[in-house]
């Protein structure tokens, strides 16, 4: 078989012309894919809506439940940073849906990646940084009230800080949090990872990798998940509009492997998702964040997945 990628049609709902989010991404991610040849349209995974009772793992069911029917303020909205529309409430949903797949793929078969997720500003009862739903917490409290993980590691690579995550798992032991993050970014109040890890702006490929390297060596022993959540975010790229950081395109794709090998290496499994990302050139960026399905490809041919 081949590496599990989970994807649905609903990920690109319209946003009102000259929106910065750029929603568009999943589809040519997709594409991107599809092209490449790692793919057919076809062999994508699709995931159903997340169950209400799975997303209240994570969240006050008041809030999912204005937010599912529209019932949100106008100072919600601001801080969200995108508009309501019933087409970005299902794709809100779906693809809380899609990271759950994602996830229980990777537990059967080792790895997976999803094609969307990583929406780490979430918080229990209110959205922030155009996060609704916090797909890495829903995931940790499903996983582990489930049993079907007695341990989750949320790597999170993002160059912003996972606030909500951690806000939402700080007293959750079996949820650990750790965040790779640039010091002097959004949110401008920082949360309480287990684990936080502020880099300087500027840093680039071989610092960050370094980083890399001795914390996975550092924790992945300490704690030894059943899972790895690892949140992909490009967002680091030189070139990204929210970025402080400055790695390159091989720095990524560094970064992407490292992290892999050091989970697979020790037999964790580990799943993908793709985190922030933003550049007005919707293609390009599309193709950044193929980065981390192209390195996991490679990755579950050298581990002999499947």
């Amino acid at each position: 078989m081949s590496l599990p990628l989970v994807y649905h049609d609903d990920y690109s709902p319209p946003l009102p012309p000259g929106h910065r989010f750029p929603m568009e991404k999943f589809r040519l991610l997709r594409d991107h894919l599809v092209t490449l040849g790692m793919t057919t349209d076809a062999a994508l995974l699709r995931p159903s809506l997340c169950r209400r009772d799975i997303l209240t793992l994570a969240h006050d069911a008041d809030y999912v439940a204005r937010y599912c029917s529209g019932e949100m303020g106008r100072d919600e909205l601001r801080r969200l940073g995108l508009p309501w529309s019933p087409e970005l409430a299902q794709r809100t949903v779906r693809a809380v849906g899609g990271s759950l797949l994602a996830a229980e793929q990777a537990l059967q078969h080792g790895l997976a990646c999803h094609l969307a997720g990583g929406t780490h500003h979430a918080h229990r009862d209110h959205a922030s940084g155009f996060c609704i739903f916090n797909d890495l917490a829903v995931i940790a409290l499903y996983l582990l009230e489930s049993g079907l993980v007695g341990r989750v590691l949320i790597f999170d690579c993002d160059v912003h800080q996972g606030d909500g995550t951690a806000r939402i798992l700080e007293n959750v032991p079996d949820a650990v949090t750790v965040s790779l993050h640039c010091e002097k970014n959004f949110p401008t109040r920082k949360a309480h990872s287990d684990w936080d890890i502020p880099l300087p702006p500027g840093m680039g490929d071989e610092a960050y990798l370094q980083v890399v390297h001795d914390t996975l060596n550092y924790l992945l022993p300490i704690y030894q998940p059943d899972l790895v959540l690892y949140d992909a975010g490009v967002d680091v790229h030189r070139d990204d509009a929210l970025g402080l950081l400055s790695l390159t395109d091989a720095g990524l794709a560094a970064r992407d492997s490292a992290v892999l090998d050091h989970c697979l290496g020790r037999d964790i499994p580990v799943v993908g998702l793709i985190g922030g990302g933003y550049d007005k050139d919707r293609a390009l960026l599309a193709r950044r964040h193929a980065t981390l399905h192209v390195s996991a490809h490679s990755a579950w041919q050298r581990h002999g997945l499947g």
